[in-house]
């Protein structure tokens, strides 16, 4: 927004960090200039013919460029407020005093800059969620044209490869209404006792069959201990993150790479903690985005496609669990390909306050 030098630097009230200080100097100037103005045309034999209506001039004239520095701010508001109406969330409004006003300045400021950055993630959601809807939508219905008009036999192969475009599909329709969900604020949490070496086998069984009707093979290296471990946890959140971080791993995997599935305790006591690593042989993550992987709609500088959606959902269902999740390198100093190890850590069992019932929260 273009102001005038004269308008925008004339601000001598804004020391003053109360607005209420700021009327009492605003009425006590005017009423000074005026009695200022009466006491020298009573001095130099002026009468009040003259001197009252210069007295009601000079006090109009001092307050219009007091108050205009107080109310400048408002205006400017309520010109941005116009031109975020009109989709425009870059403007800005000069705050520079410390009183109510300057504090509504700044709170309008943020207000902006996070309206503009939810506007960013909206239209990023629409892209990312347009393309990845795209290529399976294109694909079957190749597919599915070459069969009905005989140019293909509905074979094993046509099948497998129809299925494996309707699980991306339905992938993508469980990442948004998970989104959903979290935007709504209330979502079940019931954790109980969970035996995790059938629920994580059970895990990799699904994730290894995806990846093969995607023509994408890869093996799969499981290791629980001990046995019969078992952590507190909610089964469908659980599922949700370690899902998840297998198929994370299993696009960033190179044809014919081994992901490692480790599952274990440590420590002892009100302590002890259950880690899942998750550890694959693709290009690593950057030190720059080792945190921000988490966040919705990030996909990374080398990201292969994806709604940005999959590992912010991950790090919301494991904090439910009061756990913690992190990306770190799987070879440190290796250089490109060193892979990747995505680390869960949970509590082995969960406090008695927020066990169960409905949790709210929201997606970082």
């Amino acid at each position: 927004m273009k102001r005038s030098s004269w308008s925008t630097g004339l601000r001598p009230l804004d020391p003053l960090k109360s607005i209420k200080i700021k009327l009492g100097v605003l009425v006590a100037s005017a009423v000074t200039v005026a009695c200022l103005v009466v006491w020298v045309g009573l001095r130099e034999h002026v009468g009040p013919r003259y001197t009252l209506p210069i007295a009601l001039l000079a006090g109009l004239l001092l307050t219009q460029i007091l108050a205009r520095g107080m109310t400048s701010p408002l205006r400017e508001m309520t010109d941005a407020a116009g031109r975020m109406a009109r989709g425009d969330y870059s403007i800005r409004v000069r705050a520079t005093s410390e009183d109510e006003v300057g504090q509504l300045a700044r709170a309008f400021n943020t207000m902006a800059a996070d309206l503009g950055q939810v506007e960013q993630m909206r239209r990023e959601l629409v892209a990312n969620v347009s393309h990845e809807l795209r290529t399976p939508v294109a694909a079957l219905q190749a597919q599915l044209e070459n069969i009905v008009d005989g140019v293909t036999e509905p074979d094993s192969e046509e099948l497998k490869t129809a299925l494996a475009q309707t699980e991306r599909l339905g992938q993508l329709v469980r990442q948004l209404l998970d989104l959903s969900r979290l935007e709504a604020g209330v979502v079940p949490f019931e954790p109980e006792l969970l035996e995790l070496t059938p629920f994580v086998h059970e895990a990799v069984d699904a994730a290894r069959l995806v990846s093969r009707t995607q023509g994408h093979h890869v093996y799969w290296n499981v290791d629980i201990a001990p046995q019969d471990l078992t952590v507190m946890a909610d089964p469908a959140r659980l599922h949700q993150v370690i899902a998840n971080l297998l198929d994370n791993a299993s696009k960033h995997s190179p044809a014919g790479g081994v992901i490692a599935v480790r599952c274990y305790r440590r420590g002892e006591g009100a302590t002890a903690r259950v880690l899942f690593d998750i550890e694959d042989q693709g290009p690593g993550i950057s030190d720059a985005d080792k945190l921000r992987v988490f966040e919705r709609f990030h996909r990374g500088g080398d990201s292969t496609g994806g709604t940005g959606l999959g590992l912010a959902i991950t790090k919301w269902a494991v904090g439910l669990h009061r756990g913690t999740v992190e990306a770190l390198d799987a070879n440190p100093g290796t250089g490109p390909g060193r892979g990747t190890l995505m680390r869960v850590s949970l509590p082995l069992r969960l406090p008695r306050s927020g066990s169960s019932g409905q949790v709210t929260g929201r997606v970082a």
